[in-house]
């Protein structure tokens, strides 16, 4: 143990001596190093190991990478980063890697290697670490979609984002949270496509050698996806997400219409999809002039409202179900408690919820709590 040791104190002083020599570290500076680091390097080579010793011996070096930061940034010197921070940083990944070995089930140690990775700009390192963690964890949906966007975000690669999604899949076929992680990297990777091809344009540089896809700059990948997680999860719900993510992105209106009109299509059984579409007559345009003055705007809402409640009236004469009435009180109710000056719109909001009320009343279809509101 002993002679480890002391080869891993020997294999640091390379290092130590660039540090003493460049005027980073004083002499005494690096004889408490060398010390410290022998102390932590026995702990590790004990019979039996705790998961703390490395833990504390991977903060001091990070400490000490921390320090030379702020040395170098006070003394002005930014060379040698090869024989001093390379080194140190190298030495730390081998720790998390002894220690991930042997605490395989830790989730938290492995996404510290990965945050250590990141912030030192290892990001060589982040991929291997991300697939031993999820050799070990492909169970936990959160981490393909936490190594699928490293990828696409720390490494610019949507080939491997997408491979990572595609795997998920096979493990977790049903889970939505992969799916709209899978489906916004399709959009975010179209978006940055459309960019690059925008900048070359304005620069009149040749397209030639730069392949753009008149189909997956339309976002057609996307729309594989989309087309794809609706065949396994038939929900408004999750529908109504994709559409929200879909709707984030300013080229995406055909795509946009096409999940629209399967909701209107394929949901209309289910009370969300018609309180969606009852409230996205709130977002309509209203008349500009009108909008100048208090009462101006206050019919405009109300007009808007107005709509919206035709929305829920369609609803109800394919739908008189309590789960609809229920939508359709909590919107009315919301709108009531909106602030306004508007003497005349507070009375039409009240007016309305209480003939929302009656009505669910008469069908036997208000929910308890709701009386109290009534």
């Amino acid at each position: 143990m002993a002679e480890i040791v002391q080869q891993r104190i020997e294999d640091r002083i390379p290092e130590l001596e660039q540090l003493e020599r460049v005027g980073l570290f004083t002499k005494k500076e690096v004889k408490s190093i060398i010390k410290r680091a022998t102390a932590l390097e026995y702990k590790l080579h004990r019979l039996i190991v705790n998961k703390e010793d490395f833990i504390a011996y991977i903060q001091y070096e990070i400490n000490v990478l921390e320090l030379i930061r702020k040395r170098r940034a006070h003394i002005h010197y930014q060379f040698k980063r090869e024989e001093i921070e390379f080194p140190i940083i190298h030495r730390i990944n081998s720790i998390f890697r002894r220690a991930t070995k042997k605490w395989k089930d830790d989730v938290q140690l492995w996404l510290s290697c990965v945050a250590f990775c990141k912030k030192w700009a290892t990001k060589g390192q982040i991929s291997k670490v991300f697939s031993a963690m999820l050799a070990i964890h492909p169970d936990k949906p959160a981490l393909w979609i936490m190594a699928a966007k490293s990828e696409l975000e720390d490494r610019n690669s949507s080939e491997s984002a997408r491979h990572l999604f595609l795997r998920a899949l096979r493990f977790h076929p049903d889970s939505k949270k992969v799916y709209q992680e899978y489906f916004r990297m399709e959009l975010l990777h179209c978006e940055k496509l459309r960019k690059q091809k925008e900048e070359l344009e304005k620069a009149d540089m040749d397209l030639g050698e730069y392949e753009f896809s008149a189909e997956i700059l339309s976002g057609k990948l996307a729309e594989v996806v989309y087309r794809d997680a609706t065949e396994k999860i038939k929900e408004a719900e999750f529908v109504i997400s994709l559409l929200k993510i879909a709707a984030i992105f300013d080229f995406t209106k055909e795509l946009q219409d096409s999940i629209l009109q399967d909701l209107q299509t394929n949901y209309t059984e289910d009370s969300l999809t018609w309180d969606f579409m009852a409230k996205r007559e709130l977002e309509a345009p209203g008349a500009g002039e009108e909008l100048l003055s208090a009462k101006g705007r206050a019919l405009d809402i109300n007009r808007r409202e107005e709509r919206c409640c035709q929305v829920y009236e369609e609803g109800l004469k394919s739908l008189n179900t309590e789960p609809m009435w229920t939508r359709y009180v909590a919107f009315c109710l919301e709108r009531l408690k909106r602030k306004t000056n508007v003497q005349d719109l507070k009375e039409k909001r009240q007016r309305r919820l209480l003939g929302v009320l009656q009505r669910a009343h008469d069908s036997s279809l208000l929910k308890e709590n709701y009386y109290k509101n009534w």
